[in-house]
């Protein structure tokens, strides 16, 4: 395979569709041609600071053309990138600045107060650089289009290796302290080549991908699988169920991401099913699980273009895939037991299914997912500990509880520790999730275990209803008692307005532990 760095895609598209659109947003279109010398630009301003290859910078920014070229102009000068999302406390991403070392700091000046007031505590941060037209609240801060203004728009090519790490990626979405994932280019080259393979264009079809989920997270090199095809990308600056079903009638745009909860959003905007969705053709969801019935609604609405992914950014967000075709069966919906998994693994990827003695186990049985091949990522910043934990015999330990059936689809049971032993029994909370995300009414819900003297954990459900809905914890109990029997049963229902959630959708299960477990320790490892 052909070795080539993060930057290197985005050239490819240049030098073959330079003209080409390659980001809109709002009335700002901005062409490849466009894009590249800024790019060259802002990293011969990195250069001209000292920065060298292996250099750490962030960007602390919503979604904005010119923080991704800003992430771009960070791979062109052989730099890593390290993500952060700004509705973050500040003093959250302070802590991640320190922690992955970074050395340059792109920041939007709308959040320059909230920066300022942590200033001391990012003493290690050499360069900051203002996205904007103002800098007057980090005295020492440079504006960009200063900063660029007398650079060249041509520049030398950093050499880099494909073992080199490109990203470093914090966790910490579901388990506590933040981890940091080493990224390379082979494994970004690795995740292109996996998803391309699944999403394939016919000859002269120009992709036009929707960006309205974080372009910290995993929508932004995701939307490289538009760019390597020279398409357009149309940047959201957030999830708005109105101007998402708006943009893709009016732009004809052809893919998306989103997590299950933004989909759900659009699923209850009045008008939803009298829109016209005739140009999808990739509606991606991942980062959690969608209810088969919710899905059901979502291909009844959007076509046959639903399509999961299922990754962890320890394997580069690519694992395995459920493709559109997947999803349907003769004509006909699939049956809940495919809707439910999580698809084929990726051609490229190899997954077992092993015990807790590390021995792989037969399809059918239950047991961790692990992950080998070119995707995984080259461990934990400054963490040896917990990279010998998570890398074992050159196999990922996902940490995920699941199985593959009779037709090699892989099924997820589970987070391991958000397993439930009640009474004796191992209880999966995804297996309890599914039936009540699939009663009207429910929104999302979490299913969880606090501590109980006679059952040693209970099965807990703590539900988010839909807007107007009306439901009683009677009626989740009978419908649980009638579908899973008695122990899956949730002991107790508990309604909230808003699930606690990551960047990505994920509900937060340790914030809703905590006021249980607070003080006592769990005997889930």
């Amino acid at each position: 395979m052909t070795e080539m760095s993060m930057i290197d895609f985005f050239d490819y598209a240049c030098a073959n569709w330079p003209n080409n659109e390659f980001i809109v947003f709002g009335e700002t279109k901005i062409s490849y041609a466009e894009a590249q010398v800024t790019t060259r630009q802002i990293a011969n301003g990195l250069a001209s600071l000292g920065c060298s290859k292996g250099a750490k910078a962030a960007v602390l920014s919503g979604n904005d053309p010119i923080a991704w070229l800003t992430v771009l102009s960070i791979w062109r000068a052989g730099m890593t990138y390290v993500p952060l999302n700004p509705r973050d406390p500040m003093a959250h991403n302070a802590s991640l600045l320190k922690q992955f070392d970074c050395d340059v700091l792109f920041f939007q000046p709308e959040i320059a107060g909230e920066l300022s007031k942590h200033k001391a505590e990012l003493d290690h941060i050499k360069h900051f650089v203002s996205l904007g037209k103002t800098t007057d609240l980090i005295s020492d801060a440079r504006l960009l289009d200063e900063f660029v203004a007398s650079q060249p728009t041509s520049s030398e090519s950093v050499a880099v290796a494909m073992d080199d790490v490109c990203i470093i990626t914090p966790t910490g979405g579901t388990t506590g302290k933040p981890k940091g994932v080493m990224m390379t280019n082979r494994n970004l080259q690795m995740m292109f080549a996996n998803w391309l393979q699944f999403m394939p264009y016919l000859p002269g079809e120009f992709p036009v991908a929707l960006l309205a989920a974080p372009i910290t997270h995993a929508a932004g090199p995701l939307s490289m699988l538009s760019t390597l095809r020279g398409g357009k990308v149309v940047v959201m600056s957030r999830v708005d169920p109105i101007a998402i079903l708006d943009t893709i009638q009016e732009l004809g745009v052809t893919e998306l991401f989103l997590p299950p909860t933004a989909i759900y959003s659009l699923l209850d905007t009045p008008g939803v099913d009298s829109r016209d969705y005739s140009s999808l053709k990739y509606f991606i969801y991942a980062a959690a699980p969608m209810a088969p019935e919710k899905l059901r609604r979502a291909l009844a609405t959007f076509g046959p273009v639903m399509m999961q992914g299922y990754g962890q950014s320890e394997a580069t967000g690519a694992i395995s895939c459920l493709r559109p075709e997947d999803h349907l069966a003769n004509g006909e919906f699939a049956s809940e037991e495919r809707l439910s998994s999580c698809g084929r693994v990726f051609p490229l990827v190899r997954v077992t299914i092993r015990d807790e003695a590390n021995n792989e186990l037969p399809n059918g049985e239950t047991g961790e997912i692990c992950v080998a091949g070119d995707n995984v990522m080259k461990g934990y910043y400054n963490d040896k500990e917990r990279t010998d934990e998570a890398l074992v015999d050159g196999w990922l330990r996902t940490g995920d509880v699941g199985h593959f059936d009779k037709d090699n689809f892989l099924h997820i049971t589970d987070r391991k520790k958000d397993m439930i032993v009640t009474g004796g029994y191992n209880v999966y909370s995804a297996e309890i999730e599914r039936v009540i995300n699939g009663i009207a009414g429910v929104f999302e819900c979490a299913v969880i275990g606090v501590p109980d003297e006679r059952w040693g954990e209970a099965v807990t459900a703590v539900i988010q209803l839909g807007g107007g809905a009306t439901l009683t914890a009677d009626a989740i109990i009978a419908e649980c008692r009638d579908k899973l029997g008695p122990v899956k049963t949730p002991k107790n229902v508990e309604f909230v307005e808003r699930l606690p959630r990551s960047i990505v959708g994920k509900v937060l299960k340790r914030e809703l532990r905590a006021a249980y477990w607070d003080g006592k320790a769990r005997n889930v490892n």
